[in-house]
């Protein structure tokens, strides 16, 4: 075993590709599914996990284990979605045992999970915070019912503030709210006032970003259902607005469109900006291993039949150094800090 000294950092992204109902805006790889896919999923993503134990042993079978974990220490973890939280609590805990079980963890490794307000419980939150996730993001998007009906969302304000208060309760000490700007029929003093609303309710994280309208999505192919969207200038009062009232209430403006307490930046995306090693898990999901890029295969039926047999990877690309150089001035620029040589 190598000293926890020598071992190099790493991240991991866990992808849990479920929700109760596609959002009008969402383009990610996520949806509807029954319990049964759920838990066939589940088994093959603990699969993949633990395929990396047998990384470096030269079978033919394992060519897509890219690292031997003993050579590396988790720093951070990410369950993203989708809504990881429409999991049961026993689903994430066999998760984080097999990710436990096959790589070394730092004592300090930042966990977080992300939630749909309204999809989480007493028994969840203990749950998460019993078996090492540590920090949650709750993804709310508007303080506004209105807006979130057009947006299709799932929850009220109020079933927000009711997660919110049982993540308080359960212990959560680390919380990030998600805030989107520049929704339909939404006013610079609409996108304030919710602003406001969430301040006062003192979570460690704020990440704010405007609506993009991606191709494919309702919003996209039916826009007259989601008219009007505010002008590019309030768009801009928006993001403005945002940067000045957090900076006031004590949030430390550290990237494009994130905001923290001081010591609470969320450190997995610092990574990702940072371009340090990380290893994407599950259906869709990316890696950055050594500078190969690596995205697994996006098919469900695909996923499962394959976890745990042979190359889960639909595109590898090794970076060279020029483009290495690029990602690192793009990606560096995202923060606040900018880059240095």
């Amino acid at each position: 075993m190598i000293n926890n000294m020598t071992k190099k950092p790493l991240e991991l992204y866990i992808h849990i590709p479920f929700c109760v109902k596609k959002c009008a805006y969402c383009d990610f790889l996520s949806g509807p599914s029954t319990l049964e896919v759920r838990e066939a999923y589940v088994n093959c993503l603990i699969e993949e996990i633990c395929h990396c134990k047998h990384a470096g042993v030269g079978d033919s079978d394992n060519k897509w284990a890219p690292c031997d974990p003993e050579n590396y220490e988790v720093v951070s973890a990410f369950f993203g979605g989708g809504t990881p939280s429409i999991l049961k609590p026993d689903q994430i805990r066999r998760i984080m045992t097999a990710l436990k079980e096959v790589f070394c963890w730092d004592s300090d490794a930042e966990v977080t999970i992300e939630a749909n307000p309204g999809t989480v419980d007493e028994e969840k939150l203990r749950n998460y915070l019993d078996c090492g996730i540590n920090r949650i993001s709750f993804g709310l998007q508007s303080a506004d019912n209105e807006e979130l009906r057009k947006l299709g969302r799932i929850h009220t304000w109020e079933e927000f503030l009711d997660s919110f208060h049982q993540a308080r309760i359960a212990g959560f000490t680390n919380i990030n709210v998600d805030l989107m700007s520049a929704l339909p029929g939404q006013s610079v003093t609409d996108y304030v006032s919710g602003l406001k609303k969430i301040i006062e309710y003192k979570p460690e994280h704020i990440s704010a970003y405007s609506l993009i309208v991606e191709e494919g999505t309702p919003v996209y192919e039916h826009p007259e259902k989601f008219l009007p969207l505010p002008s590019e200038d309030d768009e801009r009062e928006m993001y403005y607005e945002t940067d000045r009232i957090l900076k006031k209430a004590g949030f430390d403006r550290y990237e494009i469109s994130n905001y923290s307490k001081k010591g609470f930046e969320c450190r997995h995306n610092v990574g990702y900006w940072e371009r340090k090693d990380y290893l994407g898990f599950g259906l869709g999901a990316s890696s950055l291993f050594e500078n190969v890029r690596m995205k697994n295969i996006s098919d469900m039926n695909k996923y499962i039949g394959n976890a745990g047999k042979s190359d889960l990877y639909e595109d590898t690309e090794i970076l060279t150094v020029n483009d290495c150089m690029e990602e690192f001035m793009f990606l560096g620029l995202r923060m606040m800090k900018g880059v240095s040589s």
